[in-house]
């Protein structure tokens, strides 16, 4: 879990550590920097309110879904983290792990970054991307065949294993734009 929380982590602070340089140079309001750093906080965990889904609505009768509805009730939430340790991979048709979902993040994100001044919904939806695409490509250099399923889950057609390193990168460039965005809010 160590390990998932640095993947997801690393490249948040980053983008905080360089963000807040440039703002210290513009002068930026201290309480923008504080908005930035929860906005990014809550959008690095927000999408694993997935795995909550998966295990409490779209598969409740499976032994795991017992378990973290047990765990879940009495609010333990340590248990609930080792279970999605040990599961997270089996999971592959989440909702907001899919394809469809980053397509539309992406056109909000856009939307966002170009007529919003919320420091913390930049933040919030900058997370987001970052989250999905750091599974992205965790699961590229892993296992592309996985990836493949859990982003094209529910779907007849999915993209060739050829073309994930082209929709990852894709998806990258757009993080970096966002990035640059956020950065020049101030």
């Amino acid at each position: 879990m160590k390990e998932e929380l640095r993947r997801h982590f690393t490249p948040l602070l980053i983008i905080f550590a360089v963000t807040s340089i440039f703002w210290i140079f513009a002068k930026t309001p201290w309480y923008n920097f504080v908005y930035l750093f929860f906005g990014l906080a809550w959008g690095a965990f927000l999408l694993d309110v997935d795995h909550l889904i998966y295990w409490l609505y779209l598969n409740p009768n499976t032994e795991e879904s017992r378990l973290a509805q047990i765990a879940y009730k009495k609010s333990d939430f340590i248990s609930l983290l080792k279970l999605l340790e040990s599961t997270h991979k089996q999971h592959i048709s989440l909702i907001f792990h899919h394809y469809f979902f980053q397509v539309v993040l992406a056109i909000i994100s856009i939307f966002v970054f170009t007529s919003s001044s919320n420091i913390f919904i930049k933040g919030l939806i900058l997370s987001l991307n970052i989250h999905l695409l750091v599974d992205e490509i965790e699961d590229y250099r892993s296992d592309k065949k996985h990836l493949q399923n859990w982003l094209f889950a529910r779907e007849s057609k999915q993209l060739s294993v050829q073309f994930l390193g082209k929709y990852i990168i894709f998806f990258a460039v757009l993080c970096f734009i966002f990035t640059l965005l956020l950065i020049k809010s101030y």
